[in-house]
């Protein structure tokens, strides 16, 4: 069976928040197929949006979420990308979904300012994370339950997993095509998309 990679969208999410991971994981089958007997997808890469309805990314950028919080397919990893998220943060049915896609055998990662969206559901009270250099200090003063780090390029606590800014979470995606598949894809994949994959020491 594919594993099913949810990717929440909004109005001024960041482009390459959503759009590195996407292409991660959706380069990650490619190289899989080229190896496999198998021929469906190992990554089953989807948008997903508050309503069906377009939103606008930063930048102006047009995108139409291929699911809703209300109707979308049970999801393996669910990826929460940063941007301008204030508007974000006030949607309680947004963080109660957010809340509720934390169940056993499920990743929850957000990327760059994502990592608040997280943190505002209160299930990493007590965790370590990490987010963009320059949002670092509003991290930890609007949720000082949550042990921010500052040098890591991501952070790995099991059931989440956050990264710092933007092209942070193209290494964050490698990483997590290393855990829920192999190191040798992960490798063949940050080869394949020519990027020099930063690795946490």
């Amino acid at each position: 069976m594919s594993i099913n990679i949810g990717i929440y969208v909004y109005d001024d999410v960041e482009v390459l928040d959503f759009a590195g991971p996407y292409e991660v994981f959706t380069t990650a089958t490619r190289m899989h197929l080229r190896k496999s007997r198998d021929d469906r997808a190992l990554f089953n890469v989807f948008t997903i949006g508050r309503t069906l309805d377009p939103i606008r990314a930063r930048a102006g950028l047009k995108v139409d979420p291929d699911f809703s919080i209300d109707d979308h397919p049970v999801m393996d990893c669910l990826i929460v990308p940063g941007g301008v998220v204030n508007a974000e943060l006030e949607k309680a049915d947004v963080i109660h979904w957010i809340s509720g896609q934390s169940v056993p055998e499920r990743v929850v990662a957000a990327v760059c300012t994502g990592a608040f969206l997280l943190v505002k559901t209160g299930k990493l009270a007590g965790k370590q994370v990490t987010t963009h250099w320059e949002d670092i200090d509003d991290l930890k003063e609007m949720f000082p339950s949550v042990d921010v780090l500052s040098t890591l390029r991501w952070v790995d606590e099991g059931a989440f997993v956050t990264s710092a800014g933007i092209s942070a979470g193209i290494d964050m995606s490698l990483h997590l095509v290393e855990r829920l598949h192999s190191r040798e894809l992960a490798e063949r994949t940050a080869l394949q998309l020519d990027f020099d994959w930063t690795e946490n020491d």
